[in-house]
C-alpha cells in the first residue's frame, strides 16, 4: 500500500472513497442497469419526469440521471478516435467501473483501469466477472501517477473527474509515458476559470466536499504542451451539464453539493471541459 499510496493527501482520499461505500448517488443510479459511474451528466433531460404519479417519481428521476452520466461516458469515448479490438486502454481514475465497460462494449478492445481505492478496485472486478469480460477488462489497485504500465503500451487514456485529486505536470508526464506516438488522451473535467482569480466561494465548497484540489483551466495546456500532449478538441460543455444539476437538485438523491455546482457554473467561475489531446 505504502508503494501506492504516497502522501498523506492520497491517503486521505482513498479513505474517503473507501469509507464511502454506499454513497447513495452512485450506487442508485448504477442500480437501473448495471452501470456504475462516478461523474456527472450531460444534455437536457426530460421534464416529464417530475410531472409522473409520485410513487414513481423518483424512480423515473433516477433513472434520468443515468442516462445523462451515461450520455456524458458516451460523449468521452467519441473522442477516443479510432480504437481497435486489438489495441488497449487506460481509464485513470476507474471508480467502479463504468467507463471502461462501455469502452470494452464499443471497442472489443483489452481496457485497464486503475484506482487508489482497495474497495473501489474490487467492486469493478467483481462487476467484470458478473459480466463475463474480466479476461478485457481488469481493475488495479494503483497510483496513476505511477501506473506501472509498459511505456508506449496504450492507445487511448482517459481521465473523467479525476485530475483535481494530482499534480497535473506529474499525471500528464505519466499518461505521455504509456502512450503510443499518435496515441489520444481525453479529459473531463471541472476547472475554475482563471479570470475569476481564484477560486470562487462555490468552487471552494466543492473542493471541501470532496476533498479535492480544482486546478484552474490555464493548468491543463500548461501541463499537456509540457509533456508533448497536443490538443486537438477543446469542448466546454458547462452549459450541457447544467440540466444534470438542475433536475438531481430536485432529486431525493440531492446531498447539498448541487448549489453550489450550479452557482459556480452560472456565475461563470468554473467551467466543465472536454480535452482531447495526441500524443506527439
Amino acid at each position: 500500500m505504502n508503494d501506492v499510496l504516497r502522501t498523506d493527501f492520497q491517503k486521505s482520499v482513498a479513505e474517503y472513497w473507501n469509507t464511502n461505500q454506499q454513497d447513495p448517488v452512485n450506487l442508485r443510479l448504477g442500480e437501473v442497469d448495471g452501470l456504475y459511474h462516478h461523474h456527472y451528466g450531460i444534455g437536457d433531460y426530460d421534464p416529464s419526469v417530475l410531472e409522473g404519479p409520485e410513487d414513481t417519481r423518483q424512480e423515473c428521476i433516477t433513472e434520468e440521471l443515468h442516462r445523462l452520466e451515461t450520455a456524458q461516458a458516451d460523449v468521452l469515448l467519441d473522442h477516443l478516435g479510432a480504437v481497435t479490438a486489438a489495441d488497449r486502454l487506460l481509464d485513470a481514475g476507474s471508480g467502479r467501473g463504468g467507463t471502461s465497460f462501455m469502452a470494452n462494449q464499443r471497442f472489443g478492445c483489452q481496457v485497464d483501469g486503475v484506482s487508489i481505492s482497495e474497495y473501489q478496485v474490487g467492486f469493478a472486478n467483481r462487476q467484470a466477472e458478473e459480466r463475463g469480460v474480466a479476461d478485457r477488462v481488469r481493475f488495479h489497485f494503483r497510483n496513476m501517477l505511477d501506473t506501472g504500465f509498459e511505456t508506449a503500451s496504450r492507445r487511448g487514456v482517459w481521465t473523467n473527474e479525476t485530475t483535481m485529486y494530482v499534480d497535473l505536470f506529474e499525471l500528464f508526464g505519466e499518461f505521455s509515458r504509456v502512450l503510443e506516438h499518435g496515441g489520444r488522451y481525453v479529459c473531463i473535467t471541472g476547472c475554475y476559470n482563471d479570470l475569476t482569480g481564484g477560486r470562487s466561494k462555490a468552487v471552494s465548497r466543492i473542493d471541501e466536499h470532496y476533498t479535492c484540489n480544482i486546478h484552474p483551466r490555464s493548468e491543463y495546456f500548461k501541463a499537456m504542451a509540457a509533456n508533448r500532449l497536443v490538443p486537438m478538441q477543446v469542448v466546454d460543455l458547462t452549459a450541457q451539464t447544467i440540466p444534470y444539476w438542475e433536475l438531481r437538485a430536485k432529486s431525493a438523491l440531492a446531498t447539498g453539493i448541487e448549489d453550489p455546482f450550479l452557482t459556480a457554473y452560472k456565475e461563470g467561475s468554473f467551467h466543465y471541459l472536454l480535452i482531447a489531446a495526441d500524443r506527439v
